[in-house]
This record gives C-alpha cells, sequence and structure tokens, in this order.
C-alpha cells in the first residue's frame, strides 16, 4: 500500500505507510459496532468485552465502535430541551458526545479486566472528519492513522461512534444512527474483513416485530433496499451508513448482542425480498406549486433535508414534502416559519413504506396494497413510488395498522 491518498466510495482515506506494517501476517481487522441496548448498563458491557476478546482470540484485529448507553442521548437531550427550546446545534453537539465517551472508556476498562490490552479513542481522535453541519454532519474524509499504530501494537482499539470533527476543528455529530455511519466508514479506511453491527435484534425482520409479530427475519437484502427501509424508519441500520458501504463495497453483518443467531447479510447481491418500514417522527408540509421555491430554499438554509416529496391525491396543486423531525430544532418556531412562506404544516401524518425490488413499478403490487389501504377504510394523504419502494403518507395514529395490512397483503 502507498502512501498517497485513496478514495473509496466517495470518502477520502490516508493508506498507512508501506514500510510499516498494520497487522501481523495471517491477521484481518474486524470491526464491529454495538448499539446503545448493548451497552446499556456495566453487567452488559462486561459482555460485550467478552465478546470482543473471544473473537480477538481467534486471530483478528479488533476495532470496536460503541454508541452512548442506553438512553443516555436522549437524557441528555432533555436536559439540553430544559436549559433552551431551541440549543445552539454547536452545543448540543458538545453535549451529546458525552454519551459515547462514557461508552468507549468503560469497554477498554472492562477489556484491561480481562487481560486484553486495548485503548479508547474519540471520533477525533480516530480520524474521523466530517463536513461542519451540526447535529447531522456527513464524514468526508477518515485518517485512521492512531488506530493502525495501535492495532500493530497489539491492541483491541475502542471508538466514540456518532461524532467526527470538522476541518474547523468544531465536534460533529452524524445524526440518529451515526455508529453505524462511523463503523462502516472505518471498515471501508481499514480494508476491514467485516463490519458487524450488533444491536438487540438478530438482523432486518420484514416487518418491526413488536408491530408485525409473524414478521419473519430476512437472511440476506442488497443495499439498495436495506437503504429504502433504513431511510422509512427502521431501526436496525441508518440509512447513510448502507449508502456508504454499497460505495465502498463493505459487507455488513446485522446481529444480535444477546443471541447466537445468524443475522442478517447486506451486500450487493441482488435479494428478492420485500419489507415494511415506518416513521411517525416526521413532519409533512402541505405546500402550493407557488410557494415550493421560497419553502425549498428556506429548508436548505435549515440543512432540513427531504425525505419524500409527493403530489397530494386530490389534484388541487400541492405537494406534500416529508421532512425527518430530527432535522427540525424548535419544531413550533419551524412552523411559524414555513406558514409564513405560504405552506401548512400538518402534524399527526406519518408515512409507511413497503420496499424491496420492484414494489414501485409493479401494477399488481399497487393494486393490493391500496385494497389493503381500502379494506381499514384509511385516508392515503399522498402516495409515492420508485423502484425499490412505495411510500403511504397516513394518519400518524393508523401507521400501525396499515403496517400489518401490507405485510400480509404483499406476502
Amino acid at each position: 500500500m502507498g502512501t498517497g491518498l485513496s478514495t473509496r466510495g466517495g470518502l477520502r482515506f490516508f493508506p498507512w505507510p508501506g514500510r510499516c506494517k498494520v497487522m501481523a501476517p495471517g491477521m484481518s481487522v474486524i470491526v464491529q459496532k454495538f448499539g446503545g441496548s448493548s451497552v446499556a448498563d456495566v453487567e452488559r458491557i462486561r459482555k460485550v468485552a467478552g465478546r470482543v476478546s473471544t473473537r480477538r482470540a481467534e486471530g483478528h484485529q479488533m476495532v470496536v465502535v460503541v454508541s452512548a448507553m442506553g438512553d443516555t442521548t436522549d437524557e441528555l437531550l432533555s436536559l439540553a430541551k430544559k436549559m433552551s427550546a431551541d440549543p445552539p446545534r454547536r452545543e448540543l453537539d458538545m453535549l451529546l458526545t458525552c454519551g459515547e465517551r462514557i461508552s468507549m472508556a468503560l469497554l477498554s476498562m472492562a477489556l484491561h479486566e480481562l487481560d486484553v490490552p486495548a485503548i479508547s479513542f474519540t471520533g477525533s481522535q480516530s480520524g474521523i472528519i466530517t463536513d461542519d453541519n451540526h447535529a447531522q454532519a456527513r464524514i468526508v474524509e477518515v485518517r485512521p492513522v492512531r488506530i493502525r499504530e495501535e492495532l500493530a501494537k497489539g491492541r483491541v482499539v475502542i471508538v466514540a461512534g456518532y461524532q467526527g470533527v470538522s476541518r474547523n476543528r468544531e465536534v460533529t455529530t452524524l445524526g440518529r444512527g451515526g455508529s453505524d455511519t462511523t463503523a462502516v466508514a472505518l471498515a471501508a479506511a481499514l480494508e476491514a474483513e467485516a463490519c458487524e453491527i450488533y444491536s438487540d435484534v438478530d438482523g432486518v425482520f420484514s416487518a418491526d416485530p413488536r408491530v408485525v409479530p409473524e414478521a419473519r427475519k430476512l437472511e440476506a437484502l442488497d443495499y439498495g433496499t436495506m437503504q429504502e427501509l433504513a431511510s422509512a424508519g427502521a431501526r436496525v441500520l441508518n440509512a447513510q451508513a448502507v449508502e456508504f458501504a454499497r460505495a465502498a463495497g463493505i459487507l455488513i453483518e446485522a446481529r444480535s448482542t444477546h443471541g447466537a443467531g445468524t443475522g442478517s447479510r447486506i451486500g450487493p447481491d441482488p435479494a428478492p425480498v420485500r419489507a415494511v418500514a415506518s416513521d411517525t417522527e416526521v413532519r409533512v408540509l402541505e405546500v402550493p406549486d407557488a410557494q415550493l421555491e421560497a419553502v425549498l430554499r428556506r429548508l436548505a438554509e435549515d440543512e432540513i433535508r427531504i425525505r419524500l416529496v409527493a403530489g397530494t391525491r386530490d389534484g388541487a396543486g400541492r405537494l406534500l414534502l416529508v421532512v425527518p423531525l430530527q432535522d427540525v430544532h424548535g419544531v413550533e418556531s419551524f412552523d411559524d416559519a414555513v406558514r409564513a412562506l405560504g405552506a401548512e404544516p400538518r402534524p399527526g401524518l406519518g408515512t409507511v413504506t413497503l420496499a424491496g425490488p420492484g414494489v414501485g413499478t409493479e401494477s399488481a403490487v399497487l393494486v393490493r396494497c391500496l385494497g389493503a389501504a381500502a379494506a381499514l377504510d384509511l385516508k392515503i394523504w399522498a402516495l409515492h413510488g420508485s423502484p425499490l419502494q412505495l411510500t403511504f403518507v397516513v394518519d400518524g395514529a393508523r401507521v400501525g395498522e396499515l403496517v400489518r395490512e401490507l405485510h400480509r397483503a404483499t406476502r
């Protein structure tokens, strides 16, 4: 490997100089990520340490990305909201990154108790370079120099997920599920053998098992289907992480921390699967055609993403814009701002998405989905289709009903 800059999947990586060994002969790098429920308390952190130690004993070099413990991020966010209805995003990032730092240090301590040499790094120490977008930053560059140095010394490297540092040396966070993105970006930079994402469920299911008890586990999914599900509200993986994995050719294995299941494998091979996801943490804006440009300009200024653009079903010259609430800081002031531009916020709406190859282009699938909604006497505010997804905008209180009905109708 040379010393020059390389690019994989749109990210820039700085390879290790060829004169230095990154790993011992025959050893490969494994990147593991453990979500908040996996490290929710001291005993669970000890179990994670045991799991990492076992994997290392198999002859792998280990990089472990951790989320904040349990509900720590929500608790920190609640503290911020008590201080300010609309906290400055920079200060919010400074606060929220504390959660992952607690997890990384405790896991490193737990490994030391098992006589496993380990060291913990923040996102900035790990070389995770992002853009300047606080609260929803994107990784633009990875410089894992210190990680490679410590791997060469035989240490397990623990990395705080969800965070990085901008080129202006500002601490940033990567948005909900950002620890997944950290893990995939590091796997690409380190040319890891595998990127294993651990959570409290054994992989990806055809629907949320808490909503659809008969949902089945999907053994394999292609990147496109998984990205649509993640964007539509499935919480197993982060959409940006899947995007990076797809571009860099990184295989993702989604597994359970607590069991011995086979998990789900996400990769490039086409997989003829269908799954349903839902999201009620959105704000739907009804925008007259004439005001669309002004509203879009305001969203861009506030760095608010658009998850979906769909036409209303009444043909009245209006569009529905669906934006994630996680991007909106100060919902009431946001609603007032878009009203002043001629848009009408529609609180209480949500989305239900059927994802899979061909679902948005097969007439028979659309007929079954519309029939399922009609059987529920459900108002469809808007629908949007593409080759990999079919999304319905409906009343949030009835999202679960439609999820169950679509899951049944499209098996």
